[in-house]
């Protein structure tokens, strides 16, 4: 990680645990908001105009949480307004890495070869992990946010003007339920798989494991034979659920030891799945062979970096 802008050591998943020996996350730093008129957001600084071009959005095909952003992007169709440069798969001693594995790409914007050099570019004195997803203003030369949420929802709205579709992620109608089924499926499954995962202590990894069970059970009824969850399409509870379930059989339930069902037993959810993945351009942000990669890179959970030849995708999805 960095420590005042230095890399100091090899990187780790878990920087930080509990009292119990639970994964605790570590929480976003930058939090400005590009918006229509270049107004501050809810939270940060003004500034920040949306203008075609002038965004470029960094992610992991492994990250749920970058997931979310390219996601969006692809709904609002943002893709020529908004740039992306995509890190290859493998975490390295240094974290994520740009490069030329298949489907990853070079920094567009700076040339840098690791991501953490994204961070100091902006704050030289960062102390911390160097996560994505990440928005540069490439007018500004600095960090807007690197928040998934934030970005998500600031796609929807600062963006909405230079987007090309007209699907709304975050309807009126139904905020208020939006937001509180995305609190109830974040730290009980979102985090809840990587608490179980990243867990020190076999009581943290128990109690963490019984919740992401718990929270899957729930949405197989909550969700039923909906086709999304509060709109005809796509809202941003859908892509939140669609980013961890796709990641589920994968990586969270051999690696994170998320075992006791796999995504495949539950029935509305894999056809919940199905739809997501059939939705336009949504299917173009999936890419399973770094998801897989990724994930059993992380030595620490996986010291041989063997990559598993399963599961049969057609089985799952």
């Amino acid at each position: 990680m960095l420590v005042n802008g230095k890399w100091t050591e090899d990187w780790q998943p878990v920087q930080a645990t509990d009292e119990k020996g639970g994964f605790v996350r570590q929480t976003s730093s930058f939090r400005n908001w590009v918006t229509r008129d270049g107004a501050a957001g809810p939270t940060g600084e003004g500034g920040f105009k949306a203008e075609a071009g002038r965004y470029h959005l960094y992610v992991a095909y492994i990250c749920p949480w970058a997931s979310r952003t390219l996601i969006g992007r692809k709904l609002k169709g943002l893709e020529s307004a908004i740039s992306v440069s995509i890190v290859e798969p493998a975490l390295t001693k240094q974290g994520w890495r740009f490069g030329d594995y298949q489907g990853a790409t070079n920094d567009h914007v700076q040339g840098a070869t690791y991501m953490h050099e994204i961070y100091t570019s902006a704050a030289p004195d960062f102390t911390g992990r160097a996560t994505v997803p990440l928005l540069w203003d490439k007018q500004l030369q600095t960090i807007v946010n690197n928040e998934s949420a934030d970005i998500l929802r600031m796609m929807n709205d600062g963006f909405d003007d230079l987007a090309s579709n007209s699907v709304d992620l975050y309807p009126t109608a139904h905020r208020r339920e939006i937001d509180a089924f995305n609190e109830r499926i974040y730290s009980s499954l979102n985090n809840g798989v990587y608490r179980a995962g990243f867990a020190t202590t076999q009581i943290a990894y128990e109690e963490a494991c019984a919740g992401v069970f718990e929270c899957l059970d729930w949405v197989e009824k909550e969700i039923g034979d909906r086709t999304f969850l509060f709109a005809d399409h796509p809202t941003e509870s859908d892509i939140r659920l669609f980013v961890t379930l796709a990641r589920f059989d994968v990586a969270y339930h051999g690696l994170f030891k998320c075992n006791l069902r796999r995504l495949s037993d539950y029935a509305n959810l894999r056809r919940f799945c199905r739809r997501m993945l059939d939705w336009p351009g949504v299917a173009e942000t999936v890419n399973f062979d770094h998801i897989k990669r990724g994930y059993y890179s992380i030595e620490s959970l996986n010291p041989t970096r063997i990559v598993p030849s399963g599961p049969d995708l057609g089985d799952i999805f």
